[in-house]
């Protein structure tokens, strides 16, 4: 399910400007994309996200983790966006759930869930980490809401 962007002006008629001599008033109120993202049998949420760096893009399927400070890639989901997980430089050390492991710092030029795109955000690439990449808190953190039900979670930009 996807909000569409919505746009309501309202605008005194000249009869009505004419009749109180007044100002014409114009509100303006807009709600922005929000992809609804069901939750999944496993008990998750799970983004299709369009992922883009300055070499490729794909399509990367991403749990969401609030828990995760940053977005993680898995070496082949980094593959798929072009980079090279052999020649990447994995300064940092990450604790998992499965204990801890290196990771490389990268810039992803964009991240797109449903319309919600965040630019310029920060990720790590996973050496022999999960097999799985997190939508962390560098994505999520720059939306201007999340919103959870108890079936689906709503990303605000």
């Amino acid at each position: 399910m996807l909000l569409n962007r919505i746009t309501v002006l309202a605008v005194a008629t000249l009869s009505a400007l004419l009749a109180g001599g007044g100002v014409i008033a114009v509100a303006r109120a807009r709600t922005e994309i929000a992809p609804a993202i069901p939750r999944s049998a496993d008990g998750h949420y799970w983004a299709e996200a369009m992922t883009f760096t300055d070499i490729k893009q794909a399509k990367i399927r991403f749990l969401i983790d609030t828990g995760a400070s940053t977005v993680a890639l898995s070496a082949n989901d980094a593959r798929r966006l072009g980079l090279q997980p052999e020649k990447l430089v994995y300064s940092r050390p990450v604790f998992t759930a499965q204990g801890e492991v290196r990771a490389a710092p990268v810039i992803l030029s964009r991240i797109d869930v449903g319309g919600a795109t965040v630019r310029e955000v920060k990720a790590l690439v996973l050496k022999d980490g999960p097999k799985t990449s997190l939508l962390g808190m560098s994505f999520l953190g720059r939306l201007s809401r999340i919103e959870a039900t108890p079936e689906t979670l709503i990303l605000r930009r």
